[in-house]
Parts: structure tokens; sequence; C-alpha cells
């Protein structure tokens, strides 16, 4: 851990997101300055194949190269190669050896572009109270089958070198408002949280690489999002479920997040509850805070300082592969017409 100064730590341990379709002379400046653990780019920084695989390449010392594709309404590269389909749809077929070609296509595209991680699969339930909010971003009211569906997925990404995503633990399926917005209130027992929500973590426990936190707030527990809780983070997910992959935060410009306290206060609290990457997906001036108050703190605190310099060498040690060759457009095509060819698949088999 000595390896790490306490400046490369704070950068080591944030996820950051950038403006445009290529750095800007300010981005280059401040992305040599911290240098991220990861960074996550979104539609407005995709405009086509080759270009989002340049922007990457620019992007030096990120390890993880981040990006959302589940499928259906989550789904940044549908316009650079083609919408592929909602996990509810793939999970409604019933076929698994679907659920692992859905993983392992939207393995092959996100690597074809450049990224090496993907925030897939969501592992909450689909219940009346969350419905109207997470769509076909879930897959099943009954656990089992979202562990099913989620188990082929991630082995289908694997294939492809890509590493898959848990979320939004502990689960937001009761959830009834939106975590960008607002904290979600989720007023359920624990011992039904542990039976039902949390089943996917805890049968998933050794396949997933990456599991995300949601901002949600589980009052049978504690009272504060479950984000900046060492109560979910350390004591659940770390010492109960014997968690030993990547821990990351859901974004933390999300109103679930930032109307409960501020940046600084909400990156300090993330690592000193067991987070290992701090996720801030736009606003530099919120990315510099956070890198600050981290930095500040582990200056001041001795044991803050550990906590961080164990996140900072638990992300430079996750596996991941060099990049692939830029792009061509006949591979972008083989590509189009894989996922189109899939869709009609899922469709036939019965997927909603």
């Amino acid at each position: 851990m000595s390896t790490f100064s306490l400046r490369q730590a704070a950068g080591q341990v944030l996820i950051v997101g950038l403006e445009g379709t290529q750095l800007s002379a300010l981005e280059t400046a401040w992305l040599r300055l911290l240098r991220p653990g990861g960074v996550i780019l979104f539609r407005r920084n995709i405009e086509s194949p080759a270009q989002t695989h340049a922007l990457l390449r620019s992007v030096e010392g990120p390890l993880l190269r981040c990006v959302d594709v589940e499928g259906g309404t989550v789904d940044r590269l549908r316009d650079s190669i083609a919408p592929t389909p909602a996990p509810f749809a793939v999970a409604a077929t019933n076929k698994p050896a679907l659920f692992e070609k859905h993983g392992a296509l939207i393995g092959q595209e996100v690597r074809m572009l450049g990224f090496n991680s993907t925030f897939a699969p969501v592992l909450d339930l689909r219940t009346p109270a969350s419905e109207q909010v997470m769509t076909t971003r879930v897959v099943s009211g009954d656990p089992e089958l979202v562990v099913r569906y989620a188990s082929h997925f991630v082995k289908g990404l694997s294939q492809q070198g890509v590493l898959g995503c848990g979320k939004h633990f502990p689960g937001l399926g009761s959830g009834q408002v939106d975590s960008h917005h607002a904290t979600p209130v989720i007023i359920k027992p624990l011992d039904l949280l542990w039976k039902e929500d949390l089943l996917p973590y805890r049968q998933l426990v050794k396949q997933l690489p990456m599991v995300m936190i949601s901002h949600a707030s589980y009052p049978a527990a504690v009272p504060e999002p479950a984000s900046v809780s060492g109560y979910w983070i350390r004591e659940v997910l770390v010492r109960e479920m014997g968690y030993g992959g990547l821990i990351v935060s859901d974004d933390m410009e999300m109103g679930g997040i930032l109307k409960y306290t501020g940046m600084a206060e909400a990156a300090v609290a993330a690592v000193a509850a067991g987070t290992h990457l701090v996720e801030i997906c736009r606003d530099a001036a919120l990315i510099f805070g956070a890198y600050e108050a981290l930095l500040r703190e582990a200056e001041n605190s001795p044991a803050f300082a550990r906590l961080l310099r164990r996140a900072a060498v638990k992300v430079q040690n996750v596996a991941t592969k060099p990049m692939p060759p830029s792009p061509t457009g006949a591979g972008v095509k083989r590509m189009r017409t894989a996922v189109e060819h899939f869709t009609r698949q899922v469709a036939k088999a019965g997927g909603a």
C-alpha cells in the first residue's frame, strides 16, 4: 500500500465522466493531475465506434473504461451499433442460452469500442412499487429467476473479457422514486430484504466482478443511504456475504445522495464505508471537490489514509485486457447484424 502516495490514491478511487466527444485541453490537464482509476462515457460522448475508441485511447491511465449497456432503455451504444433487447424481454424467453448470448453480445460490442466494463446486470426485483421507475430494466419479481438470468449474462460478458457489475445493492425493487432525483426510502423488514432483494447478491457473490451501491435508504437498518453506509457495505456485503470484488458507488451527482449530503462529505463517507470506486459522471468541479476532500481527510486521519490506499490497491489489481484495435467499418457492420439477429431470436422465443 505504501507504493501509492495519498494524491495517487485519491485519484485512483474515482470514476469520472467527460463532457464531449473528444477531450478538451482543460480535461486533458485535470486528467493528468488526478489520474482517476476509471472513466465512464455516456451518449453525449459517443458519436461513432471509431470516435469512441479514439476518445478512450486519448484518456491515458484509467484502468477501467466503463459504460452503461444493459439492453433496452439503458443502452449507450444503441445509435452506434444497434438497439439490444431489454433484460425483461430476454428473461421472458426462459432460455439460458439466450441469457448468456445477451451478455456475450453486449460484451463483444462494448469491447469492440474500447470499453472493458459495463454496469450491468440489474439485480433489482420487479415489483408494482418500482415498475414505473425501473420498467424493462428489471427481469422478474422472483429472485431465483433474477439469479438465473444474471448468472448466464455475466458468464457471457466474461467470455468477451468484459467486467460486469451487479446493481443496485441492496436492491431498488421496492423503491417508488427515481434515485436520479431523490432518495428512495424503502420500507421493508430486514428479514424480507435478506430473503428476497439480497438473494441475487448472496448467490452470485463469487461471480460478480463489481457491485454497485444504491442511494436508497432502508430505515429498518440505518437511516443513511446505502452508498454511504458502513452497515450495508462493510457489514452486510463484505462481512456477512463474503464479497471480495470491486465495490462501486452509483453516480454521486444523483439527487438521491446530493439531497442528503454534499459531494465532499459523500465521497469521504463512501470510502470510509468500504467503497473502492466513487463515480462522478460529469461535473469537473464536483470531481475536484471529491478528490480534494478525500486527500484532505487522508492527510488528517491515518485510519482513513489506510482505507484510501487499500481501495486504490484493490482498483490497481483488477484484471483487465489491453484495448483492441480501432473498429473497422466491416467489423461494426457484422456486430450490428449479430445484434439484429439476436433481437429477432428473442422475439421469436417469446421475449416481451
